[in-house]
């Protein structure tokens, strides 16, 4: 993509000057595109100040706030690349992120001060986000006159990379590119509808593409208002909710879940939100149910950080119909499904997903064979996601290609198992992963999180439950139950770090 993306901050806070691009739900901060145009241009000059020039990776470590996009902005008016550090790691864990970015500036809010200060021996220079400190962000930038930069940045040009928090393997950075950006505005738009006078909530960590594109990206693009929340506080969204202060609301499942154990859940009106979508991980059959049965028409969504993120949307019209359906491909993204061989299936069998458009990040930092490895040699991401499509065109997500286990010579997908034993009364939600057994090679072991307040049905009901619903082969051998899940930001079970199966599944 040669194109150019010309300043989205600058055109908007032109075309609508007065309208409110933030307000911040905890200091009651509310910030006009005007303002937050010339808040960027202070902190593009203070990025000039600190010698950050164009293609340095400047590092960022701090939970939501107005602050992170102004630093996004200034960085595009330089050419220079903001790494977002996920604040739910320890430092240790961080140094090796901040080595492979090469990054030499760290910004960090106050509440990460400790982890950052942790970090200044990796001769990163440390500057904080917040007032009250001689280093302070506001104090030094404010002094500062507005600087313009650039106004053209290339469509395909790095804006931001994405540490992948993995659910098997070692982060590696995924590129965000203005193109990208685009697109993904584009497909999330044009899917949910939103509108320029639309307001809707950021809460998901902007260390994670939820964060950032889902929806608060597109709304700056789209000059639309959205509320931010340092992390996700279920009284405030309950509140925002009984309030009628939302249009638009994007969650993962565990969002929606945490919801819907609200003791005010029954009580709400749910109607007044336009349009709900929901992606990261699969979400129940039976939790989209009870928010249908509440006016609440949930749109299941699939993306990966490598697409930018959006690739699929369910439509409202259809979302009952095709009940546990990601819908189909969105405006700017083709879709094919293959075999082992890169061949496409028959309509209706399962095969790997493959991802082509202007959405797809065009590798991973500083990693070329990691790139190579995951593009066909004609150029589609190889997803590593296994679904099918029905006879009207809508997709389902069957698992992952590393999520599936071979029980006496039969494959047995994880996420279906997963979906089965969530429809139990008893369960909120399940993983199952492939166990060693002696006579059929693997049998699934799975992990189950009960619904609060429920009894624990007892190993031979869930059986006799799973063999009523699916083949024989394909009900779990050993039950866990556990109080919670390690997740990604996105949602999704890290399985690597569930408790290990000992003899006789316990």
């Amino acid at each position: 993509m040669s194109f150019p993306v010309f300043d989205i901050l600058a055109s908007r806070a032109d075309l609508v000057p007065e309208v409110v691009a933030f307000e911040d739900l905890v200091s009651g901060e509310r910030v006009s595109y005007r303002e937050l145009n010339q808040r960027t241009g202070r902190t593009t000059a203070l990025l000039t100040s600190c010698g950050v020039k164009k293609d340095d990776c400047v590092a960022l470590l701090c939970r939501n706030r107005i602050e992170f996009f102004e630093l996004l902005f200034a960085c595009a008016r330089l050419g220079a690349i903001l790494v977002p550090l996920n604040w739910r790691m320890p430092g240790q864990e961080l140094l090796p992120l901040l080595d492979d970015c090469g990054a030499e500036w760290l910004f960090h809010g106050a509440e990460d001060a400790d982890t950052a200060s942790t970090l200044a021996g990796n001769n990163q220079a440390l500057i904080d986000l917040d007032d009250g400190s001689d280093r302070g962000f506001r104090t030094r930038r404010d002094a500062l006159q507005p600087q313009k930069g650039r106004d053209k940045w290339p469509a395909h040009e790095t804006w931001y990379l994405l540490y992948t928090s993995g659910t098997t393997g070692k982060p590696k950075a995924v590129i965000q590119t203005y193109g990208m950006a685009m697109a993904n505005y584009i497909n999330i738009a044009q899917g949910m509808g939103l509108r320029p006078d639309d307001t809707s909530l950021n809460y998901l960590p902007l260390f994670h593409t939820g964060g950032i594109n889902l929806t608060t990206l597109p709304a700056l693009i789209m000059g639309a208002q959205t509320l931010i929340m340092p992390g996700f506080d279920l009284e405030r969204t309950v509140s925002l909710l009984e309030t009628g202060r939302l249009d638009t609301f994007f969650g993962v499942p565990a969002i929606y879940q945490a919801i819907s154990l609200h003791p005010r859940f029954n009580e709400l009106d749910l109607t007044h939100v336009r349009c709900w979508g929901c992606g990261g991980a699969p979400m129940p059959d039976k939790l989209l149910q009870k928010f249908a049965a509440r006016g609440a028409k949930v749109l299941n969504g699939m993306g990966m950080t490598e697409t930018g993120p959006t690739v699929f949307l369910m439509d409202e019209a259809n979302t009952m119909s095709k009940i546990g359906s990601v819908g189909k491909p969105q405006l700017l993204a083709s879709v094919r499904l293959v075999d082992a061989n890169g061949k496409d299936v028959v309509q209706g069998e399962t095969g790997e997903l493959w991802f082509s458009g202007l959405g797809i990040t065009p590798g991973y930092y500083n990693r070329p064979q990691a790139t190579a490895d995951t593009y066909s040699e004609d150029g589609w991401l190889r997803s590593g996601d296994l679904g099918r499509q029905d006879e009207d065109g809508y997709y389902y997500i069957v698992g992952r290609l590393k999520d599936m286990y071979i029980s006496g010579g039969e494959n047995v997908y994880a996420a279906e198992v997963e979906a089965q034993l969530s429809e139990h009364p008893d369960v909120l939600e399940a993983a199952v992963i492939g166990v060693p057994d002696d006579k059929w090679g693997e049998v699934g072991c799975a992990y189950l999180l009960l619904q609060p307040g429920h009894p624990s049905p007892s190993d031979e009901q869930l059986v006799s439950f799973c063999k009523a619903r699916m083949a024989s082969y394909k009900a779990p051998r050993y039950f866990l139950r556990v109080d919670d899940f390690a997740r990604t930001a996105a949602g999704k079970v890290q399985k690597h770090l569930l408790p290990p199966v000992t003899a006789g599944g316990k």
